[in-house]
């Protein structure tokens, strides 16, 4: 079972959502990788603009071409956990952004109460 409260780290990792990683998608095995380690949680949001260090705008307007979208991967566990998982971070991300945030974690609960408890394939109990 996994408990989180009071401070933590929290990291952005932006990236397009076109980025692989042996085929899949990038953001997929950031995912992945953080639920292997035992991190507390990782999300995915996909934005509708943006640009990065290219300076090439990204957008999901009407008129535009653009697929490769900004993808942003929110990963929030403890300081020394989420450092812990760091040089899995710098292996993936060839291009993009890795951000560290100190935050506080005011409730972290799973649905039915029960404090974010899964199995190894990340399944909840029945």
């Amino acid at each position: 079972m996994t408990r989180l409260t009071g401070s933590a780290l929290r990291v952005t990792v932006l990236v397009g959502e076109n980025d692989t990683w042996h085929r899949k998608p990038l953001y997929t095995e950031i995912v992945h990788r953080a639920h292997a380690a035992g991190l507390a949680g990782a999300s995915v949001f996909r934005g509708i603009e943006g640009f990065g260090a290219s300076s090439l705008i990204h957008t999901a307007r009407l008129l535009s071409l653009s697929e490769d979208l900004p993808v942003a991967v929110v990963i929030v566990d403890t300081g020394e956990r989420v450092r812990a998982f760091l040089p899995q971070l710098d292996e993936l991300v060839t291009e993009g952004l890795v951000v560290l945030d100190p935050c506080e974690v005011i409730r972290y609960t799973g649905r039915d109460g029960d404090q974010g408890e899964t199995d190894t394939l990340g399944k909840r109990p029945l």
